[in-house]
């Protein structure tokens, strides 16, 4: 297993516990400091807004009878075991790609727990401009975003370049 861990995409999990512990650690602190929809607002553009999301992202199925609790928690699952499997199965040299995958594991896993806890998911992270705010996120969402945009951006640009260097 010390074999697996050095030289497949596994060694790069690191970053997966780093973004579930300040996701859940900056719940807490919301949790412990704030009234729910209280709001702080810290710059022109940005508040802290305490918020609960039954559903997906921009409380996609919110309204639903409960049910998507354990929709959203199945599907957390599927996509952690499935990121592994890659990871397991990539070298570790494949940074891009391996640090993306546990960007999306740590965020996967931090809102799971908090479904699993609490049956819906602490939101905080308020962006706006003027009257219109972005839906209010958190760290683990930022973590799935940030992930999803790193495989994308090594989808466009890396493995052309790859290509390029190869002669196709």
């Amino acid at each position: 297993m010390r074999h697996a861990m050095k030289s497949t995409g596994l060694r790069w999990l690191w970053l997966a516990l780093v973004v579930l512990v300040v996701d859940l650690g900056s719940k807490q602190w919301v949790m412990t400091h704030f009234q729910l929809g209280e709001s702080l607002p810290l710059i022109p553009f940005f508040n802290l807004t305490y918020a609960h999301n039954p559903g997906a992202a921009f409380s996609f199925l919110a309204d639903k009878d409960g049910w998507q609790r354990w929709f959203f928690a199945v599907i957390a699952l599927a996509i952690t075991a499935a990121l592994l499997v890659l990871m397991y199965r990539s070298s570790a040299s494949q940074k891009l790609n391996n640090m993306a995958y546990a960007m999306i594991i740590g965020g996967a896993v931090g809102n799971l727990t908090d479904r699993i806890v609490h049956g819906y998911v602490i939101d905080f992270v308020d962006f706006y401009i003027n009257d219109w705010h972005y839906p209010i996120f958190n760290i683990a969402d930022a973590g799935i975003c940030i992930g999803a945009l790193l495989i994308v951006l090594e989808g466009f640009f890396v493995s052309s370049e790859k290509k390029k260097a190869e002669g196709k």
